[in-house]
């Protein structure tokens, strides 16, 4: 018996990926955060599976359930939104099922910051401008923000903010970040990034506040904030510079010729932008 933690993506059920969607047909017990994962995933479970909704259930019935097919001898599909890496709460149950010796398997997930960029068209690292993106979110009453990580001290750095789970705040985060990224600074919000009623709100930092307002549900958003969003941002990396070396594709400077050694360009391989 196995509990496998499954990234279950941003929402659009065709965003999970192939791994997860045949663990999840595997198996007869399925642990799901109903307030995130959509209903559609859950048409890949196997027939007649178990399934529970634990967004309502403490972290110690959550175990229980995962205890009690363990000792019934079945496989466990543990569904949490996005990817598992970030803000998934999976570290603590992880260490509860150590505990209690009983394996687990851990398949990542499409990001939620990489469907709302995806939502954007918009690629989060321009060259020459910034090649950083930072994955935050202000204080919440789960979980403090330890003050080195607070959205000023991201701002000093210039990058691309992803800020999760934040949008009930946005009055705070134009606040604190204003006098650092300049009222002009374009703004992104983008709510419930791949479901059918996904919102996209484009704005600075001077205008986000109206643009936004009545805007998508209180939460489930991420809100952009960097001179990367900036549409008008045409910087070119070297990748495909003509004359830029690279292990699959070595150009002779004197004849222009490419010498591609019987191997695939390889894009990106090997290479930074």
């Amino acid at each position: 018996m196995t509990v496998h933690f499954i990234g279950a993506g941003p929402g659009a059920p065709d965003l999970l990926t192939l791994r997860g969607r045949e663990l999840i047909a595997a198996c007869p017990v399925c642990l799901y955060a109903g307030s995130l994962v959509p209903p559609q995933v859950l048409q890949y479970c196997p027939p007649g599976a178990r399934l529970v909704d634990t967004a309502p259930l403490s972290l110690e019935d959550i175990i229980e359930e995962m205890r009690a097919a363990h000792a019934q001898g079945l496989d466990v599909a543990r569904l949490h939104s996005g990817d598992l890496s970030v803000w998934s709460a999976t570290g603590e149950q992880l260490s509860a099922l150590r505990t209690l010796g009983i394996p687990y398997t851990i398949t990542p997930g499409v990001p939620s910051f990489a469907a709302a960029a995806a939502a954007l068209g918009c690629e989060l690292t321009v060259p020459g401008q910034s090649q950083s993106v930072v994955l935050t979110r202000l204080q919440g009453r789960a979980s403090p923000v330890p003050p080195s990580e607070s959205l000023t001290a991201f701002a000093r750095t210039g990058a691309t903010l992803a800020i999760h789970l934040s949008v009930h705040a946005l009055a705070q985060v134009v606040e604190q970040l204003t006098p650092l990224y300049g009222a002009d600074c374009p703004v992104a919000v983008v709510w419930r990034a791949s479901w059918p009623d996904e919102q996209v709100v484009r704005a600075t930092l001077a205008t986000v506040l109206e643009v936004a307002a009545g805007k998508g549900p209180p939460h489930t958003a991420i809100i952009f904030v960097g001179r990367n969003l900036d549409p008008a941002l045409s910087g070119r990396s070297r990748l495909y510079a003509s004359d830029y070396d690279r292990r699959h594709r070595r150009r002779v400077a004197s004849s222009g010729l490419s010498d591609h050694s019987g191997q695939a360009s390889g894009e990106g391989a090997c290479a930074s932008s």
